[in-house]
């Protein structure tokens, strides 16, 4: 079944990796359904403190007087479509055939900029392209939320706070900085902005001036759209000699070996729990898992943790965690390299 506009849009990159943090929360824990202070207290608070941090008047006045909460943010950020529904749906209406074609005309048409690109850093032209494609549909779609309005929603409503309290200081910051101005930061509903849908944070750490016109201009600059994608990669430990992983078989008698065997890792962001430590290949192979072509594993020096999503499973090297720091959902980085493959 297909989905109207404003369902892809949240399964896509409206649903930023930096803005939404579903690493945190594990699908159907509680969350608290109302902020305990009034927003207009808040707000007031808010407003002190960031002159006390030495944010100008003006700017106060810009981005934080008379700001409303906006509703629609706060359901947003309770459903999303990572944690809502199945992979096979997500994927299936997020990778279309028309996105498909789209990412294989800009990956020719942009081949010697994603050339440059993938020298500078050292990320496959085809994962930057995934990013870019899911993020924003190219450039087509980033998103007409007031920032400041989405990220002063978010902070007042107590379910991650301090993370969206964090995130609207550095989008003063960044106005502060000339980077851009209050009335064109508009970005998802969750204040992620620009086509690789960067939060406030990870453009003030990530964002780059790859065509040198003094500007790191990640809504209009496809040299430096590309650049920041790949720079936050790279800065996160992306190594441009190895893949993101493949899809496997695992026969039933190779599913229980593995359960009693190999223990879910113990750290990180809910999707990195939600997958084993990691094994060799030689490991997997011994277990039972295959190829999806039935064929044995590749005779690569490389550790794996394995995935299941439904009844699919995914042998996934070091760079998926890197995948899963843009956005920390299986759904996603899964999508993101399933896509790449296809962009080759």
């Amino acid at each position: 079944m297909r989905v109207g506009l404003s369902v892809l849009i949240a399964l896509a990159g409206l649903l930023s990796p930096f803005a939404v943090d579903v690493a945190t929360q594990t699908p159907g824990q509680p969350t608290q359904v109302a902020a305990q202070q009034p927003f207009e207290e808040w707000l007031g608070a808010l407003i002190k403190e960031a002159g006390e941090r030495g944010y100008g008047q003006d700017l106060i006045d810009q981005a934080l007087i008379g700001l409303e909460p906006l509703p629609r943010v706060v359901a947003s950020d309770r459903s999303q479509a990572e944690l809502t529904i199945t992979f096979e749906r997500y994927y299936n209406n997020l990778v279309t055939p028309v996105l498909v074609s789209r990412g294989r005309t800009r990956a020719h048409e942009d081949r010697e900029l994603l050339d440059r690109v993938q020298s500078t850093f050292g990320v496959q032209r085809r994962v930057v392209l995934a990013i870019w494609g899911i993020e924003s549909r190219f450039g087509g779609n980033i998103g007409r939320t007031p920032v400041f309005r989405a990220l002063a929603t978010l902070a007042w409503e107590p379910r991650r706070a301090d993370f969206f309290r964090r995130q609207l200081f550095d989008a003063l910051t960044m106005v502060a900085r000339g980077h851009i101005d209050v009335e064109t930061m508009t970005g998802s509903w969750a204040g992620a902005m620009g086509q690789p849908q960067f939060m406030p944070s990870s453009y003030l750490a990530y964002a780059v001036d790859f065509d040198n016109d003094g500007r790191r201009d990640i809504w209009r600059s496809t040299p430096d759209v590309l650049a920041s994608i790949a720079n936050y990669l790279k800065a996160n430990g992306w190594d441009g000699e190895r893949t993101w992983g493949r899809e496997a078989t695992v026969p039933p008698p190779a599913r229980t070996r593995i359960r009693e065997s190999v223990p879910a890792r113990a750290s990180g962001c809910y999707a990195m729990r939600d997958m084993t430590e990691r094994r060799a290949l030689e490991e997997w192979q011994n277990f039972g898992v295959r190829r999806v072509d039935g064929g044995p594993l590749p005779e690569v020096d490389v550790e794996a943790g394995l995935v299941q999503t439904g009844n699919r499973f995914f042998l996934v090297y070091p760079n998926y965690d890197v995948i899963l720091r843009y956005n920390c959902a299986h759904h996603y980085a899964l999508s993101v390299g399933l896509f790449a493959e296809l962009l080759d």
